[in-house]
């Protein structure tokens, strides 16, 4: 990492601690402006609710399922449930300020080979799907990846991700195709303006902190359980100009929730939509303003018979029966009956599982909350995840979702920490007659990258990797070989930074920016000191205790510290000592 990336780095971090006390800040007026009033939100069976969906949520466009093909929604849903089957949907263990946490969604990442995704402090590793004529889905022993069922399951979702690449561009033209409701064009309601701007300002000081200690505890459940959400608010930047052409998805987080394994589910705390599977939330981590397509999944329910016996049903079904009955019905049975079809219309609303809107930080405009039928599709295009938050509203039903996304990936990929490994491993000099190694140079800006290398190596790639246990390894070997190679290139930077230490400790060097040169190596080694305990933590919390033995975190690389195979100790106290003293000596 170049001097300027370092500050870029740096000052980035500073913006998201910034953003997320600002975040909390806003949050906390918003609850105060609006007391114990709720912010009116809109479904297809309200007035308006086109209009609104028009003017205030324009970016959102849905695909009903209907409009997908019946043999695409079959190869999906079977892979789906084969991933759930085969074990490769799992909750992640996360870090929320500082803390670790389940998520309530069980997830796998799947894309192109060699990409991650990174959120809430961890880093989730593709399972590669499996394109058309594409053979180098291959193991170490030139074998494939995965067995069979789990290579279908992959290039079905595949072969979804290439649909949606063709059809988003040409939604986000056509803005969409919305539920059309009868009821909705000749609105006189215009719910919502002005309802809601009262200040709660004689409210009780110990009120007051109550209401902050419990939005801390649902600010800490809306990080842990967001598909892939975000901490922090996007940058309010002015973003780059839109991305032109086809649109490549580069991978889809899958989604699996089922409402009655999710205990403790909140209430959605500003517009009072019912219960919320995942919090509000932008999706992090992605290229800007490129679009986000979600495929919705309910799974079939369970019967419920509890307590309903035959007769109960029978007896009705006959209560039912005069209310299909047309003929010689009066003006007021004909209004009754309008009413009560309206009123199944909302029963069925909330039933199902539904994707909520809302303007980021605006008490104003009305939410929208837009209910999903299995095999549903909605675009999130333009500006909409940065100008907006989403949630996810739970149904009665499990649900999967598969959600394709344009992800970063200047950082995030396979071939880009090879090529870091390659950098550093370049000054890196082997001499053939002696069998002797050295440092090619001794600039102190090479110095710098190649510890930042060696650090990014083992906290981005291999701590993360295996924090995740044994999990990939499971049901897909596409990793293990790559990861091999990464650890056996992280010991030669082990190595490269014991050489240091001895051109550093050398009192008879004539190097002049000997100093300089161990200010670098202290800054490295107290760093990588304080983020491996930092990780043996986590692996020894009480959360990780629980997990299976193939999903529990694995604290490697971890050695003793009088291994002879390891150039350096594990613990670094030792020799941080030594170069502080070095240094005050200097």
């Amino acid at each position: 990492m170049k001097p300027r990336q370092r500050k870029q780095y740096f000052r980035n971090m500073k913006r998201s601690d910034d953003s997320e006390r600002e975040k909390r800040r806003k949050r906390r007026r918003l609850l105060q402006e609006l007391g114990e009033q709720r912010i009116p939100y809109l479904s297809p069976t309200d007035p308006g609710f086109q209009e609104l969906w028009d003017s205030s949520y324009a970016g959102l466009a849905l695909r009903q399922s209907g409009t997908l093909p019946d043999a695409l929604h079959e190869k999906v849903q079977s892979a789906l449930i084969t991933l759930q089957r085969r074990g490769c949907l799992l909750r992640d263990l996360v870090r929320v300020r500082d803390r670790d946490v389940f998520t309530a969604v069980l997830r796998a990442l799947v894309g192109q080979p060699g990409y991650t995704y990174r959120y809430l402090d961890t880093r989730l590793f593709t399972i590669p799907w499996h394109c058309e004529g594409e053979e180098g889905q291959k193991d170490e022993k030139e074998k494939p990846c995965c067995d069979s069922d789990l290579r279908d399951a992959c290039k079905a979702l595949w072969e979804l991700n290439q649909f949606f690449c063709s059809d988003v561009k040409q939604q986000t033209n056509a803005r969409g195709v919305k539920r059309s409701h009868s009821d909705t064009e000749n609105s006189e309601d215009t719910p919502g303006e002005g309802t809601c701007e009262e200040s709660v300002k004689d409210r009780l000081l110990e009120k007051q902190e109550k209401e902050e200690k419990e939005e801390e505890e649902e600010e800490e459940e809306e990080e842990d359980s967001g598909q892939g959400c975000s901490h922090s608010s996007p940058p309010s930047s002015a973003p780059p100009p839109a991305l032109a052409g086809l649109v490549q998805f580069n991978v889809t987080l899958i989604n699996y929730m089922d409402p009655t394994a999710m205990t403790q589910l909140k209430e959605e705390p500003y517009y009072g939509m019912g219960k919320m599977a995942v919090g509000w939330h932008h999706d992090e981590n992605l290229v800007p303003l490129s679009p986000v397509a979600v495929y919705s999944y309910s799974c079939p329910a369970e019967p419920k018979n509890e307590g309903v016996t035959e007769k109960d049903s029978e007896e009705k079904s006959k209560e039912k029966e005069p209310e299909t009955e047309g003929e010689g019905t009066s003006k007021e049975e004909l209004k009754e009956e309008g009413e009560g079809s309206v009123k199944e219309e909302v029963e069925k609303e909330k039933v199902c599982w539904r994707v909520g809107l809302k303007v980021a930080w605006d008490i104003h405009t009305p939410g929208l909350a837009l209910p999903l039928q299995s095999g549903d599709c909605y675009y999130m295009t333009d500006d909409l995840n940065r100008t907006h938050q989403h949630c996810v509203l739970a149904g009665d039903t499990a649900r999967f979702s598969s959600t394709h996304r344009v992800v970063q990936c200047c950082t995030g990929t396979l071939d880009y920490i090879q090529k870091r490994c390659s950098e550093a491993l370049e000054n890196l000099h082997t001499d053939p007659e002696k069998n002797t190694k050295s440092l090619s140079s001794l600039l102190p800006s090479t110095l710098q990258c190649i510890e930042d290398i060696h650090n990014e190596v083992e906290f981005e790639w291999l701590r993360q990797y295996w924090f995740q246990g044994r999990r990939y390894a499971r049901f897909c070997s596409w990793w293990t070989k790559p990861m091999e190679q990464m650890e056996k290139d992280w010991k030669e930077m082990e190595r490269m930074t014991q050489l240091l230490l001895a051109v550093v400790e050398d009192e008879n060097s004539a190097q002049e920016n000997r100093r300089e040169m161990a200010d670098i190596l202290l800054n490295a080694l107290t760093d990588r000191q304080q983020h491996r305990q930092t990780w043996r933590d986590r692996c020894q919390s009480s959360l990780a205790q629980t997990l299976p033995p193939e999903e529990a975190p694995v604290d490697r690389p971890y050695w003793s510290n009088d291994d002879p195979d390891m150039p350096l100790p594990f613990d670094l106290s030792d020799i941080i000592n030594r170069v502080e003293s070095l240094l005050w000596r200097m």
